[in-house]
């Protein structure tokens, strides 16, 4: 349940219905109910009728109501209301498409046909993660993306890669922090499914614990930018960068819930964060790059899409994440984009290189580093 009443954001799920949809009728069913005393589904037969989707006539739609004998005038009347709230002449406030809800919007229907439920998928992340306009700047990228390429020379290897990007683009922006950790831990379906793998019955009592571990560089990444930049700034010069504090929050409880909540809400100031600037300045400049390289070599463009896999997590996870993508990125694409090495081949290295740090991270990591001298000091014997 969501905080308050247990309603959820009555806004974003608007605004997801109005990205998302072909066209939205939202209007207040609930208020159209009690005004003519009738039941919620005469409202939604009107609504479905007055909107067109439905393959018959209003006529019989009517019909199917009289015919039914119970509570006919009130459900008729029902209907009718909101018949003309969905219809096309009915009330201004009702009737909403992706062009008419947000002028600058960027309809899917314009992107390539094997694009659009990947955007789709990936627009609903975003809002998920951050807002509307979240999505949008999502879906504005992947247009950029598109208008690369002359219509004429997308084939199967360019819907390829035009897949992979705006996938891999919606998991870099909706990014793991200690924000987005909050609000998954204390989700209605999270404590759900919980209770499903512990075998829990309605009466059993479940407790979940949660183990967090946040360092310096987590409390620094969720900090307005000039803030938290100081504080990794003295823990690095107070040799404290790894500094941890080990915590035990029981969210099943009314405090370690509340505790959680309350982190989980600072998601609208994620936007001026230390996390966020870092995250879309390497994004953009991988975004660019996707931008310059797709229409001349679509086989390089589609390894380059799925580099952000590396870039896993948050604290020492994401740390290692970050060093193995600068590591490929100079090692790999920074000579491609130079000329330095042929496309085809720059393509075979790059997805050998991503698979071998998949495979094995750590090893990948610690075997760039090999040229630094390791230094043996003897160790004072006691006396």
């Amino acid at each position: 349940m969501q905080m308050g009443d247990g309603r959820f954001d009555s806004q974003r799920i608007m605004d997801l219905a109005q990205t998302l949809a072909q066209r939205a009728v939202l209007f207040d069913m609930a208020a159209l109910t009690q005004t003519h005393h009738t039941v919620v589904s005469a409202i939604m037969f009107g609504a479905l009728s007055g909107s067109g989707v439905l393959p018959w006539s209003r006529e019989v739609c009517e019909h199917v109501i009289q015919s039914s004998g119970k509570g006919v005038s009130a459900s008729l009347a029902g209907f009718d209301a909101a018949f003309l709230k969905a219809s096309a002449n009915g009330s201004a406030e009702t009737v909403a498409t992706p062009q008419t809800a947000k002028s600058d919007a960027t309809p899917i229907a314009t992107l390539p046909p094997a694009l659009q439920n990947m955007a789709a998928l990936g627009m609903a992340r975003c809002l998920d993660f951050q807002d509307a306009l979240y999505a949008q700047d999502y879906l504005k990228k992947l247009e950029t993306l598109v208008n690369t390429l002359n219509p004429a020379a997308i084939n199967a290897e360019t819907e390829q890669a035009l897949q992979t990007a705006a996938r891999h683009l919606a998991l870099w922006m909706c990014y793991e922090d200690v924000i987005r950790v909050a609000d998954l831990k204390t989700r209605p379906e999270r404590f759900e499914r919980v209770r499903s793998e512990a075998n829990a019955s309605a009466q059993d009592v479940v407790r979940v614990v949660e183990h967090f571990k946040p360092g310096l560089d987590e409390v620094a990444a969720v900090l307005p930018q000039a803030l938290g930049q100081r504080l990794l700034s003295w823990s690095q010069n107070r040799q404290r960068k790894n500094l941890h504090m080990a915590m035990h929050i029981r969210s099943s409880s009314i405090w370690g819930y509340l505790m959680l909540r309350a982190l989980a809400r600072l998601r609208p100031w994620r936007r001026n964060s230390l996390r966020y600037a870092q995250e879309h300045a390497t994004l953009h400049i991988w975004w660019q790059t996707m931008c310059a390289v797709l229409p001349r070599a679509p086989a390089f463009a589609n390894v380059l899409a799925e580099l952000p896999q590396v870039l896993k997590g948050y604290g020492d996870t994401q740390a290692r994440g970050r060093l193995n993508y600068e590591r490929l990125w100079q090692t790999h694409v920074q000579p491609a984009l130079a000329g330095n090495i042929n496309m085809q081949e720059a393509a075979q290295q790059l997805q050998k290189a991503l698979q071998d740090t998949l495979a094995d991270p750590e090893e990948k990591l610690n075997k760039s580093y090999q040229g630094k001298p390791v230094l043996w000091l003897k160790q004072n014997q006691p006396t």
